[in-house]
């Protein structure tokens, strides 16, 4: 092999690595304009969820665990770390919001016995919540878990049949796709104790598999928490502003928001 060869194959591997670096700084510029861009849309669209009566439920807590993962991570903390950063947005963006619960406390009676009895209480105490402050909108978090280590990415579930359901859950699946790339996923729709008997819409939203390593790994991880927190409220946004023509506009809403601000004790405050 000539010198002169050698001389010109260098300089072409120069080239290819900094024409590498160029495409990858501007992908990555894209992909930073892409992410202002959309938040950009959704702040302009934040007006549609003031003064909407929203319940977040941070699934199980107390005496109920949920999912545990192999590290020991608890699904209860994992909800309730999402739901307390999803309440923050939503609370920034004027909606009343109510967690159902704010700590690791469950809502079932002390003195109730039996683990299936306290657990059929507090969904019971949970619903009651939601439908006694008349929300617009009832969400679940929780986290999912698979006999199948493989299975990965967020999923949200329906009442079989609720149409408005159904709206809410797929602006907030197409958010968490979006923003977790980690499911294609559809919404399903589910029978469950809370989507059938909350008034208004509900979704149960399964942010990730604690079954899965390495999602296990992420779930823990405060900025992947906000970053499904911060999905979750896009789809939110993005919902209230196709049932919305302007901003405010909710006809007969006025004596529920008065009774909710007068309760203000309860009311999330980020």
């Amino acid at each position: 092999m000539s010198p002169t060869f050698i001389r010109v194959f260098r300089v072409r591997k120069r080239h290819v690595a900094a024409l590498a670096a160029l495409v990858f700084i501007a992908f990555y510029l894209v992909r930073l304009y892409e992410i202002r861009a959309g938040r950009q849309a959704v702040e302009a669209q934040a007006w549609s969820v003031a003064n909407r009566v929203i319940v977040l439920d941070p699934g199980h807590g107390g005496f109920d665990p949920g999912v545990a993962g192999k590290d020991g991570v608890l699904e209860k903390d994992i909800t309730l770390a999402i739901a307390q950063r999803l309440a923050g947005y939503l609370g920034q963006a004027g909606a009343m919001v109510l967690l159902t619960r704010e700590a690791d406390t469950d809502l079932s009676n002390p003195a109730t016995a039996g683990p299936a009895n306290k657990k059929r209480e507090d969904l019971t105490r949970r619903v009651e919540m939601a439908n006694a402050n008349q929300a617009d909108l009832f969400l679940s978090i929780h986290v999912n878990s698979s006999s199948s280590p493989a299975r990965r990415g967020a999923q949200t579930f329906i009442q079989p049949g609720s149409a408005a359901g159904r709206v809410a859950a797929e602006f907030i699946q197409a958010e968490l796709a979006k923003t977790l790339k980690n499911t294609s996923r559809q919404p399903l729709e589910v029978d469950h104790f809370i989507t059938r008997n909350t008034s208004m819409p509900a979704v149960i939203v399964e942010t990730g598999f604690l079954t899965n390593e390495a999602e296990a790994k992420l779930l823990q991880e405060p900025d992947y928490q906000a970053k499904a927190a911060r999905a979750i409220y896009a789809g939110v946004v993005k919902y209230f502003a196709r049932l919305s023509s302007s901003p405010g506009e909710d006809p007969g809403k006025e004596e529920v928001i008065k009774t909710f601000r007068e309760n203000q004790t309860k009311v999330y405050r980020p």
